[in-house]
């Protein structure tokens, strides 16, 4: 097989690969250019390949290039941000990993470079930092134009509640950092902000970051900021430590957070400084951290998705709400509430439940917890007409939900195809994700399925 055999074939390999590549050989000529590539960087794949690198992206400075540093001093450069001008000027903001290929002698003989679109990401994240921005009041006296919530917010009479309400009250006394441990909707940002507005810091800015929303290059912008020239197209642009200077962070899912990314953190944390991403000041900073996860720390750490030291750095007060279906006692107190609440929302009169409805709320076990309960309550008042008692028919429970709980011994002759499907696919989600200890990214690779994929259907089905 001759040389253009082989390149006929790596070509072809290329164009079925979801990643942009590029490769360009000893004379600086680009022999490779996938469709993915060109898709990325809007540019016809005639206009590259065969062409001069320096003469079809010219807009890039020299020293700027990795696949020029590649090619000419053998220098890889993983998982790298650039953003850059496109042939028509067009700016493109990817994540690079270059590599310079070399032969058995050691010698370069061409540059590769995978390239993965994140332009949208970028914008998505200078979009956060700039709203982050406009949300900080401008003087001490001006509150932060967020709906912000207290203790009164929280709902119940349980024991254990009232207990952790206790403890983050005292803690909201305090600057010590706040681990919240909570099972979707229990209300873990709820008692966030409730510590932070009943706290000393109560009229500087409280921010929140959900730290599994964004990949790990612009979380760590988002989080930390930015300095000029720190990479090819930075800005300078301060993160939400900076934004939240005198007030409180909140790390939504830190779990989430990447592990190298978590070592920096835990610096931050002991030092009380930051420094931009590309930067080389290091900036003072004064920010209360609270971490809230949906899992127990034990698991999230055996499952190394949580670094031990981090966790004890942040475990200075630790609260556990408790899920719904361990305090059913609140329950009749919920439902008064979020009658009352969105009676007055949806301008209906439905004083009182019947006794139907009242025992399938109550004897249901809440996989989504208090958010799942209102959102039941919310959907009934919203249907009902001109009665005064709120009546099992409008209580649309998810039958998802009960398909869920059959387990290994439902019995397929008494589902429909579409139970039976959907019974099998809950399964097999709650299978892998039990086997990645709620990782979402990991199980969603296994099966094969877009992290934003997987998230809907946990959402569906309330796993």
């Amino acid at each position: 097989m001759n040389a253009k055999q082989y390149e006929k074939i790596v070509q072809e390999l290329a164009n079925i690969i979801d990643e942009g590549i590029h490769i360009v050989n000893t004379d600086g000529k680009s022999i490779i250019y996938n469709q993915a590539m060109a898709t990325l960087e809007k540019t016809n794949r005639e206009d590259v390949i065969g062409k001069p690198f320096r003469v079809v992206f010219s807009h890039i400075p020299e020293g700027e290039s990795t696949l020029l540093r590649a090619l000419r001093r053998a220098e890889p450069t993983p998982n790298k941000q650039q953003t850059y001008l496109n042939r028509y000027g067009k700016e493109i903001t990817t994540i690079n990993s270059t590599i310079p290929i070399m032969d058995d002698s050691g010698e370069v003989v061409a540059a590769l470079e995978i390239a993965k679109d994140i332009t949208n990401f970028k914008t998505m994240s200078n979009t956060i930092l700039e709203l982050q921005r406009e949300a900080i009041p401008e003087h001490k006296v001006t509150e932060p134009k967020i709906r912000k919530y207290s203790f009164k917010d929280i709902i119940g009479q349980n024991r254990r509640l009232k207990h952790q309400l206790d403890i983050a009250a005292r803690a909201s006394k305090t600057d010590a950092a706040v681990f919240i441990y909570g099972e979707t909707g229990t209300g873990k940002e709820l008692m966030a902000q409730s510590i932070h507005f009943n706290s000393s810091r109560r009229n500087k800015p409280f921010l929140a970051q959900n730290c599994a929303a964004l990949p790990e290059s612009l979380l760590e912008g988002i989080l930390f900021g930015t300095a000029r020239g720190g990479f090819t197209g930075a800005v300078d642009r301060a993160g939400l430590f900076e934004q939240a200077n005198g007030g409180t962070l909140l790390l939504d899912e830190i779990s989430a957070m990447p592990y190298e990314l978590q070592s920096k953190l835990l610096r931050v944390l002991q030092e009380d400084y930051i420094r931009r991403v590309g930067g080389s000041r290091d900036i003072p900073i004064d920010v209360r951290i609270i971490a809230t996860v949906n899992e127990t720390p034990e698991t999230l750490i055996r499952n190394g998705l949580l670094r031990k030291d981090l966790y004890y750095r942040l475990n200075i007060v630790n609260i556990s709400i408790p899920p719904l279906r361990e305090r059913k006692d609140d329950i009749p107190i919920l439902i008064e509430h979020f009658l009352e609440k969105h009676n007055s929302r949806f301008q209906k009169e439905l004083w009182m439940l019947s006794d139907g409805a009242l025992e399938k709320l109550e004897n249901y076990d809440y996989p989504g917890n208090v958010r799942e309960l209102e959102n039941l309550i919310m959907s009934a008042v919203s249907l009902s007409d001109r009665e005064h008692v709120l009546t099992e028919k409008y209580l649309q429970m998810p039958k998802e939900a009960a398909i869920a709980n059959v387990g290994a011994d439902y019995d397929p002759e008494e589902m429909s195809i579409d139970q039976y499907l959907e019974s099998l696919e809950i399964n097999i989600i709650k299978e892998k994700m039990a086997d990645f200890g709620g990782n979402i990214s990991k199980t969603a690779e296994v099966l094969g399925l877009k992290r934003q994929t997987l998230q809907h259907k946990i959402k569906k089905y309330q796993i």
